[in-house]
Order: C-alpha cells, then structure tokens, then sequence
C-alpha cells in the first residue's frame, strides 16, 4: 500500500495557521497576584507586630512557648539550634528581661518615679513639677509616657498547676459536681 505524501504548505499559509512554537516545556507559571515577597519577612513582621518586641529584641515567654504543640516546639528547636550555631562565635551576655508597660509620667508613684529616672517637686506656685535625674524640668507631663516595670501578665510554667487546660491549650471537660468520675454526663462514654 502507497501512502500519498501531502503537499508542503507554503510557508506564509503556514504562520498564519500555526503560533510560535514556545521555547518552554509548558506554558511559563502566572505571576502570583499582590506585592512579591519580601527578602526580609521577619524584619516585616516583628515591625508591625507589638507583642514582644521592641527596637533591639524580640522576646518569647518561655511558658508559653513551652505549652505550643509538639511539632510547632520541634521546628522551633530546630531553628534555634541553627541559629545558636550560626552565632555561636559571639561572646553571648546573660540577658535580664523585665515585663514592663507604658504609663503617663504622671501617673506613678514615687518609686516607680525613680525608676524610671524622674522625680516629682512641687514649686512655689503650689504646681507639680515633673524633672529628669540632672534636674531638667519635663514639659508636659500629662502627655509624657514612659516604659516602667509591672507585674508579669503571662502566667509562669506553675502558674496553671491547678487548671484544667493541658499544655497543648485544649481545654478538658468540666467537671459535674455529684457524677461518678468527675466527668460532665456524655463526656468519655
């Protein structure tokens, strides 16, 4: 049996019919819709966020990092042992973190005055006078807010001993007063 062989088409009838031949495998991926992604996400992310972050540091309360789930504190030991070696030749201080607040100069008492560095007179006038250590006087004092130590909100790893809430965050069932076992009725039947 013969085959015919089919005419060559010209070749401007040919470009017409058939597109450029791609130079890629496939079709190149779409551009994924928004801003590109940054070169610094964490210096992104620790500028917008407040919680545990100031200029210089970013703080982590141990408890809580601690009652995290399994996997989360796995990955988390895992990028800080990678980070402890990478700085592992710098001469690391001890670090002493003070929970701390921000209140209106003219809301604290003498000690907390002091420790922040101000102290509190009363002038001739009979008006406070709030100054700075070496003696220059604040102006404003009901608009000046300064960083003074406080009672730490986060609750310690002991803190909890006596609640019901496991480390992992989930809350147990309450316990039914008078049912057998202590458990709610329905709960682990």
């Amino acid at each position: 049996m013969r085959r015919k062989r089919a005419k060559a088409a010209e070749p401007s009838a040919l470009s017409e019919q058939m597109p450029e031949p791609s130079r890629y495998a496939s079709a190149p991926l779409p551009r994924p819709a928004g801003p590109p992604a940054s070169s610094t996400p964490l210096r992104d992310y620790l500028s917008v966020t407040t919680i545990g972050v100031s200029d210089g540091y970013a703080v982590l309360p141990r408890s809580l990092v601690e009652s995290m789930p399994l996997p989360w504190q796995q990955q988390m030991a895992h990028l800080l042992a990678q980070f402890h070696q990478t700085h592992q030749h710098l001469s690391w201080p001890t670090y002493r973190v003070v929970p701390s607040r921000y209140e209106r100069l003219v809301d604290l008492d003498e000690d907390q005055l002091a420790e922040v560095g101000c102290m509190v007179e009363i002038d001739t006038d009979g008006e406070l006078v709030y100054r700075e250590r070496g003696g220059r006087r604040i102006d404003e004092p009901e608009n000046t807010m300064v960083l003074v130590s406080c009672l730490d909100p986060i609750p310690s790893e002991h803190a909890n001993a006596t609640d019901r809430t496991p480390p992992s965050g989930i809350p147990q069932p309450q316990q039914a007063p008078g049912m057998p076992g202590g458990q709610a009725p329905g709960v682990g039947r």
